[in-house]
C-alpha cells in the first residue's frame, strides 16, 4: 500500500514523542520508513538511522538527510494539592499555555488541561497580564490521593490538539517542528523508489534537537557522510513577522546560505531548483543555522552541510502552521540533488566553490 503523505503527518502530530523521549514517534517512522529502504536501527543515542543504497560503484558516497524528530513540551516539576507545576522542555512561551489541553505521562496516560488562576486571585500587579509559568496548573480532575498515586515529578507533559486541515493545502497541529521535516524526508524516500541514484541515502530522524543536538552530533559520527542535510522549519510570515527573516507560506523551501552552510552544496541545491523550476526562497543565516546542521558541521574533521527549510507559523506553540505543498517540493529537491550526485562529484566539494 502506498504511504499517503498528509495522513502520515497527521499520524506524527497526533504523537507524543518529547526531546529525549522519542520511542512513541520513532516506532511509527521506523514502520514508514522500513519499505523505502535497505536498512534500519536506532544509534545508542535514539537517533533512527534508515540506509537506501545507492547504485553506484563501491565504495559510495553517503548523504546524510536529518531532520529531529523530538517535540517541545512540558515536564512535571511539583505537586500540590492535586495540581501539577511543571517546566518547560525545548523552549515555550507560557503566555500560549492556559486552556491547553494535554496529557500527562504518569503510570497511564491522563487527559488534563493547562489553568491559570482567576484574575481576583493572583497578585495585584499581575492582573490582566500573562502570567509566568510558574504560577500556572495542570489539572488532571482527579483528586489529590489519586493524582499522587498516578503522577510524579519527572513525569512528561504532552500536547494534545489534534492537527487540523485549515484549507486542502494549510495544516496546522502542535510538533510540526520538526514532524514536517520527517514527512520531507519521506516524500523524498518514496520519489528515489523511482529514480536511479549513485550515491547511498542515509535517512536520520535525530533525537534531542529542542534540547541538546545530541543526535545531530553523534549521528553523521557513525555514519560519516561526505554531505548533510538538515532539514528544519524556518518562521514564516504572518502576524508581527514580516521582515528578512520571515518567508512566506506556501512559495515553496527554504536554502540556508551563510557560515553553517557549504557554499559548494548550496549552489547544488539552488541551481537544480532553478533548473526544475521548483519554487523556493534563499534563508540568509550571518550566524549558526539553530538546526542540527550546527552540530554535523563540526562532527569530526568537518561535514560540508546544508540546511533546507519549510516556512511555519507561530513556532513553539501548540498551533504551528504548515504548507503541505512546501513540504512535496522540499521532497522533491531533496529526492532531484540526490538524483543528480554522481560519484566524482565528492571531489567537487570545495569551500573555494563560492560562484553563484
Amino acid at each position: 500500500m502506498t504511504l499517503e503523505l498528509v495522513p502520515f503527518l497527521k499520524q506524527l502530530l497526533s504523537l507524543p514523542g518529547l526531546s529525549g523521549n522519542e520511542s512513541p514517534v520513532r516506532q511509527v517512522i521506523a514502520d514508514a520508513w522500513r519499505p523505502l529502504t535497505d536498512d534500519i536501527s536506532t544509534s545508542p543515542l535514539g537517533s533512527l538511522h534508515a540506509l537506501r543504497h545507492g547504485q553506484g560503484a563501491e565504495p559510495r558516497p553517503r548523504i546524510l538527510l536529518a531532520a529531529h524528530m523530538d517535540a517541545i513540551g512540558l515536564m512535571v516539576t511539583g505537586i500540590k494539592d492535586g495540581f501539577l507545576r511543571f517546566t518547560e522542555i525545548g523552549g515555550l512561551d507560557p503566555r500560549i499555555l492556559p486552556g491547553q489541553p494535554v496529557t500527562v505521562h504518569g503510570v497511564q496516560d491522563l487527559p488534563a488541561i493547562i489553568v491559570q488562576p482567576s484574575d481576583r486571585l493572583i497578585k495585584p500587579q499581575n492582573n490582566g497580564k500573562p502570567l509566568p509559568m510558574s504560577d500556572l496548573l495542570v489539572d488532571t480532575g482527579l483528586l489529590p490521593d489519586e493524582v499522587s498515586k498516578l503522577v510524579q515529578v519527572g513525569n512528561l507533559i504532552s500536547f494534545a490538539n489534534p492537527p487540523v486541515n485549515l484549507t486542502d493545502d494549510a495544516l496546522c497541529g502542535h510538533s510540526q517542528d520538526n514532524r514536517a521535516s520527517v514527512a520531507v524526508i519521506t516524500a523524498c524516500l518514496m520519489e528515489l523508489q523511482h529514480i536511479r541514484h549513485e550515491w547511498d541515502v542515509w535517512a536520520v530522524a535525530t533525537a534531542q534537537e529542542e534540547e541538546t543536538l545530541g543526535g545531530g552530533l553523534t549521528s553523521p559520527f557513525i555514519i560519516r557522510p561526505n554531505i548533510a542535510v538538515a532539514i528544519d522549519v524556518t518562521f514564516a510570515r504572518g502576524p508581527g513577522a514580516s521582515d528578512w527573516r520571515t518567508f512566506n507560506l506556501g512559495k515553496g523551501p527554504t536554502l540556508g546560505y551563510g557560515p553553517n552552510i557549504h557554499p559548494a552544496v548550496h549552489k547544488r541545491f539552488k541551481t537544480t531548483a532553478e533548473k526544475l523550476d521548483i519554487p523556493h526562497q534563499v534563508e540568509v543565516m550571518p550566524r549558526h543555522s539553530g538546526t542540527d546542521a550546527y552540530a554535523m558541521q563540526i562532527v569530526a574533521e568537518g561535514i560540508p552541510s546544508m540546511v533546507v527549510g519549510i516556512p511555519l507559523r507561530y513556532m513553539h506553540t501548540p498551533v504551528e502552521i504548515v504548507s503541505m505543498k512546501d513540504i512535496e517540493r522540499a521532497g522533491h529537491l531533496l529526492a532531484q540533488v540526490i538524483a543528480g550526485l554522481t560519484i566524482e562529484d565528492v571531489n567537487t566539494i570545495t569551500w573555494e566553490d563560492t560562484n553563484d
